[in-house]
């Protein structure tokens, strides 16, 4: 199984001019092979493929001698990115989709990669071709073997490395304990086991913080250098605030995955359901966010993450198993055998339910591929985990 690990790197000043170059030299190529396809396809109805792109990057770097100072397999690395994007075009063509994608002109390039060779970790630098010695900050074993590294440019210009690991699959867990989970806006999470889980108090500071910010950034000049620096705290901020999401879905999914060998989620359409007036909210929570997180866990671990139909989870009783009609309004669940709960606690059942029946709605993997290529309270206060 493939596994991605992700360290913060300190270049040097002279070495992040030199990575932003190196940067420039890729988009500087994308466009250039891209306005090949597109000139050779438009005179004389050809397709170029990869191989063929590769074969002329020798006559490319003799025009353009900038490209020199980017490792070979590098600039190889951009051209297969392309053949990856035609590739991704000619299906959604071929599957008559709504949006075709075809590939763009880029005006800025934010990663690069190395695919096997030319980069070496010792200790704690980072040595790459034609770059030299970074330092980085290695908070974390890796285990396996390292096939790829990305150097990838934050929006507040923070580099980061990135590891592709290739390591052994682990063995399957039997289900021996099951778990339903509800995802909810008054609560992030609700489980069939009665537990609650709810964003942290920093996490709304920090949206706070970020309207303060972009207030800012809207009194600047157009062109300043004050606007500049404005830009850069709003997107540190936006940094901050994905950091902090980012850091609850991942203790939120370790506790699921800890608790139970089969854990069940509803197959939300999140495309449909950010039309109204609680689209904020939902981006905010990332639903798929914690599926992928959730499903990456349980898959080291040797463990399942299915989805199920969401149809009628929150009307129908986990109890008679009859529908009870309910607005946004209704937190609570009355139903006429006399159950009475919390409306996301019932909901959480009649997932488990599902799961436990094998109702599930396909493969994990690719419904969460699919969604990534199309763009995402009780009446009593409830406990908090």
């Amino acid at each position: 199984m493939r596994s991605a690990y992700k360290f913060r790197i300190y270049p040097t000043k002279q070495q992040a001019e030199t990575l932003d170059d190196t940067l420039d030299f890729c988009r500087q190529l994308w466009n250039l092979a891209l306005a090949d396809r597109k000139t050779i396809y438009e005179l004389e109805g050809k397709t170029r493929s990869y191989e063929d792109q590769a074969a002329l990057l020798t006559q490319e770097k003799t025009k353009y001698p900038e490209l020199k100072q980017v490792f070979s397999q590098v600039l190889q690395e951009v051209l297969r990115r392309l053949q990856t994007a035609f590739d991704n075009f000619f299906r959604r063509v071929r599957q008559h989709a709504r949006k075709k994608g075809y590939p763009r002109f880029k005006s800025r390039y934010l990663s690069f990669t190395y695919p096997q060779l030319g980069f070496k970790l010792d200790g704690s630098k980072l040595i790459l071709a034609k770059i030299g010695s970074i330092r980085i900050f290695r908070h974390r074993g890796i285990e396996g073997q390292i096939k790829t590294c990305t150097l990838k440019k934050s929006s507040s210009c923070k580099w980061f490395a990135l590891f592709s690991v290739e390591k052994e699959d682990p063995h399957k867990v039997e289900p021996l304990k099951s778990l339903g989970v509800d995802l909810g806006l008054t609560h992030q999470v609700v489980t069939s086991e009665g537990q609650y889980f709810k964003y942290p108090n920093h996490y709304i500071k920090a949206q706070k913080a970020l309207r303060k910010a972009q207030k800012a950034l809207s009194r600047k000049a157009k062109g300043s250098n004050n606007r500049q620096k404005a830009k850069i705290k709003v997107a540190k901020v936006h940094e901050r605030i994905k950091n902090l999401r980012d850091e609850s879905l991942h203790q939120v999914s370790r506790k699921l995955v800890d608790q139970a060998e089969l854990i069940v989620f509803e197959n939300l359409n999140i495309n449909e359901m950010v039309q109204g007036n609680l689209a904020k909210h939902i981006l905010d929570h990332s639903w798929n966010k914690l599926i992928q997180f959730t499903q990456s866990k349980a898959e080291r671990a040797g463990k399942t993450v299915v989805l199920v139909d969401p149809r009628n989870t929150t009307k129908k009783c986990s109890a008679c198993g009859k529908l009870t009609p309910k607005t946004l309004k209704d937190r609570v669940h009355s139903c006429r055998c006399g159950l009475t709960i919390c409306r996301d606690l019932n909901a959480a059942l009649n997932i488990l339910t599902l799961g436990q029946r094998g109702g599930a709605c396909g493969d994990l993997t690719s419904i969460l591929n699919s969604r990534s290529r199309q763009v995402g309270s009780m009446k009593q206060e409830a406990p908090i985990l």
